[in-house]
């Protein structure tokens, strides 16, 4: 669990778990929210921009030793990238042997600059070859040196846990067994623990992995925000048990996958590479989620930090009106749920009385709330209590768009509003957001009734399934008009 820092600390097991101290063989020492992790996409693009300066430096000392042709210069290097890109270089396969590795670095420096001096030599019959060959061997030489030297930082983050994923399986089957023992001799995945409904069957652990309670345990497990997959382990012709654990499992926000239990030792293999490599799958996979999760944090900072200086006049006003208004603190801070069901600490002025404060959300707010101070009512209104969020978005914590965080336990109509909803989490997916698809299409504000928290979880659910960095840009826009023109809504 995370204490009022953000840090991880130990927090008592439920009666069907596992003691605390039982962690296992496979758990970290410190373990990461998935969000704190280290992108594997934006490693890639570091390690690439590293390639890339590389096979400069490589062109200039050939250009000291020869002539070398522009195309030489800029061509050859670009070719290399590609080429490197396109053979994998980069999927950081923690099992790909040495070999294979620089054998294709060499391959991709003699081939851009056999094409590149190819291309130049047809056109050029005095094309000097020898800067070609020069070319090759210092770019061949480059390429290895930075190879060698990211594969020192990926062992080293991998090592501490930065990129190593984090599963949880489901059944403890033949196929957890010999996951955990693949596991244990590779060390490229982090093995958290074991769910299984039949535990007097399967015992406290399987292969060391601590058995932490049932299938229905792990709904609202407080590991989940440290889990990048959930695999499920069942024989293949169990279709109705594995329709059931997915239906049952269907409330998570986490990203689950199956292993069946009597693949051949080769296909598991391959199956279970994926499952250890998913983590920078990003770095192979389609090129808009990678490049929009970059765009988007780069927004986020950009406009989070311009606004705290353009607004920080106007929130010291806000802070001044507050503490003249009631007696307490300027600040409210309540727990919220954020990507994979993390918690976190969200920031707001405060609007309520000190003695009256709900950090539960047990009550919604309700037009001439007693609740409400005067400076509050009129925050709440125009949505200035909402700044300080500035901060939670500077620190990754929330996103200037994605679905509103609500307060752990919020109640709607007498009912938990997580539990009026199956995919409620699913909103959790993304990172909240300061203002969202939701807050723009009218949900804005409590959601008083059942039909209220549906109607928002669908606006939130078509935001994850649309996200792109237009719409964002879009909804920032709509964001302003909506909220002028917004007089009637409670809050």
């Amino acid at each position: 669990m995370a204490d009022d820092t953000g840090a991880f600390r130990a927090v008592p097991e439920t009666q069907d778990a596992a003691p605390v101290h039982r962690r296992g063989p496979l758990r970290p020492a410190q373990l990461h929210s998935v969000r704190s992790r280290i992108s594997g996409a934006g490693l890639a693009r570091l390690f690439q921009a590293g390639d890339v300066a590389a096979l400069m430096a490589a062109s200039s000392v050939a250009t000291l030793l020869t002539r070398l042709p522009e195309v030489m210069w800029l061509g050859a290097p670009m070719l290399a990238l590609f080429l490197l890109v396109a053979t994998g270089a980069y999927s950081m396969n923690a099992r790909e042997r040495a070999r294979r590795r620089f054998g294709r670095l060499l391959l991709a420096a003699a081939a851009a600059g056999g094409g590149a001096g190819a291309l130049y030599a047809a056109f050029d019959p005095a094309f000097p070859m020898i800067a070609c060959t020069i070319w090759v061997a210092a770019a061949a030489t480059a390429l290895c040196v930075s190879h060698i030297a990211w594969r020192a930082v990926v062992r080293t983050l991998r090592r501490k846990g930065h990129i190593t994923p984090n599963l949880i399986i489901v059944g403890g089957t033949s196929a957890a067994q010999r996951l955990i023992r693949r596991a244990l001799r590779t060390r490229d995945v982090n093995i958290l623990g074991i769910f299984d409904d039949r535990r007097d069957r399967v015992g406290p652990e399987v292969a060391g992995v601590p058995v932490l309670g049932k299938t229905a345990d792990l709904i609202d497990h407080r590991i989940l925000p440290f889990v990048d997959r959930i695999v499920i382990t069942v024989p293949p012709k169990a279709s109705g048990r594995i329709a059931e654990l997915l239906e049952r499992l269907a409330p998570i926000p986490n990203p689950i996958s199956l292993l069946l239990d009597d693949a051949d030792d080769e296909t598991e293999a391959q199956a279970v590479g994926r499952v250890a490599d998913f983590d920078l799958a990003h770095i192979s996979g389609t090129p808009e989620k990678s490049g929009y999760l970059a765009a988007k944090r780069v927004l986020d900072l950009t406009l989070s930090v311009m606004g705290l200086i353009a607004l920080a006049p106007l929130m010291l006003a806000v802070a001044v009106a507050i503490k003249l208004d009631s007696p307490g603190p300027v600040f409210f801070r309540q727990r919220r749920h954020g990507y994979m069901n993390e918690e976190f600490l969200v920031w707001k002025f405060r609007s309520m009385r000190v003695e009256a404060t709900d950090h539960k959300a047990a009550r919604q707010v309700t037009a001439d709330d007693d609740r409400v101070t005067r400076v509050g009512r009129f925050i709440r209104k125009t949505s200035l209590d909402e700044l300080p969020q500035i901060f939670n978005i500077i620190t990754g914590e929330m996103s200037i768009v994605g679905p509103r965080p609500h307060a752990i336990g919020m109640l709607s109509g007498g009912a938990e509003a997580s539990k009026l909803v199956e995919t409620y989490a699913h909103r959790h997916r993304i990172k909240p957001g300061l203002t969202g698809w939701a807050a723009v299409n009218g949900s804005r504000g409590p959601v008083d009734t059942p039909e209220d928290v549906r109607r928002r979880v669908a606006l939130d659910l078509e935001y994850v399934e649309r996200r792109s960095f237009w719409l964002d840009v879009a909804i920032i826009l709509r964001t302003a008009p909506c909220l002028l023109g917004d007089s009637g809504a409670v809050r």
